[in-house]
């Protein structure tokens, strides 16, 4: 049985925690982070995890990890 290749996008984007979810950072803190409030990039700053209706497609992605 062949190795199944990781997908270079999603081993940078998604960790694995110990009980199996997907961790994932949130969207739009990378610029024009001038009119957000200190508090809504604070927010953005924490740690996320995928949706359980996409878990499986993600662990597909990244089966090594």
């Amino acid at each position: 049985m062949p190795k199944i290749k990781t997908h270079s996008g999603a081993k940078k984007r998604f960790k694995v925690s110990k009980n199996g979810k997907i961790k994932r950072a949130h969207a739009y803190r990378s610029h024009i982070l001038n009119k957000k409030t200190t508090k809504r990039k604070r927010g953005l700053r924490k740690a996320a995890y995928a949706d359980a209706s996409n878990a499986a497609t993600l662990k597909l992605l990244i089966p090594y990890k």
